[in-house]
């Protein structure tokens, strides 16, 4: 399996998307739009992992690497690739597909739950738990692309996971945290964390319990697993 992954700053890696790659023996590669870079030919990838990052997808004339970005999604997506979206990767899928991505009324900063959607004759659709606690950064939200499903929502986000036909998934959420993955998110947008509804504080976000960590990497392995399943 040839793996490639975008990557939109230093602090938001693949966090342990990459030990599951490495456990399937996965060939990786990847983009970081901080670097110089250039871009494989979709024909090379059989999985496109796209990262976060707090910039918007809205931001071309301060970031014009989104558009080739947004046009690599979009092929990749066009050939049957299995792709996979979080958070910032979630909204420039949707943006790709002719979506709109916008400000969300809330921020969500920190652990909190999200609910699976009722999807009625979704059939081959990704099953999340009724109930999950995930961490969650981002200030945005999206509307749903075309034909896509709602797979999960939140009190403070109704679209917050998607899948377009068998191979696409985005999730405005972040299953691929881990300990140190926070501690970084934490010490480079600690601005951020100003008191509201869906905004914990530092404190209350480093100090989550090792298994909370584990059961959200273990959905992610799902997740992955949904994705590459369905490609075969």
């Amino acid at each position: 399996m040839r793996a490639h992954f975008f990557q939109h700053v230093p602090f938001e890696g693949l966090g342990s998307i990459g030990p599951w790659l490495e456990a399937r023996g996965a060939s990786v590669t990847g983009t970081r739009c901080f670097e110089e870079w250039t871009l494989p030919t979709a024909d090379d990838v059989d999985l496109l992992i796209v990262m976060g990052g707090p910039m918007s997808v809205n931001d071309e004339s301060v970031h014009p690497w989104l558009k080739d970005e947004k046009r690599f999604i979009k092929e990749a997506i066009g050939r049957g690739k299995p792709v996979l979206g979080v958070c910032l990767g979630a909204q420039l899928i949707a943006n790709a597909m002719g979506a709109r991505v916008y400000p969300n009324a809330e921020k969500e900063i920190g652990w909190f739950p999200i609910h699976r959607a009722h999807t009625p004759g979704a059939r081959g659709a990704f099953q999340f738990p009724k109930d999950s606690l995930v961490f969650h950064w981002h200030g945005e939200t999206f509307d749903l692309p075309a034909g896509a499903i709602r797979l999960a929502r939140s009190e403070g986000c109704e679209n917050q996971a998607f899948q377009v036909g068998h191979n696409v998934i985005g999730l405005q959420f972040h299953l691929e945290t881990t300990p140190q993955g926070a501690k970084d998110l934490v010490g480079k947008c600690r601005h951020e964390l100003v008191p509201a509804k869906f905004v914990q504080s530092e404190e209350t976000i480093l100090s989550a319990p090792a298994e909370r960590y584990t059961a959200v990497n273990a959905l992610m392995s799902h997740v992955l697993s949904f994705l590459v399943r369905a490609k075969s």
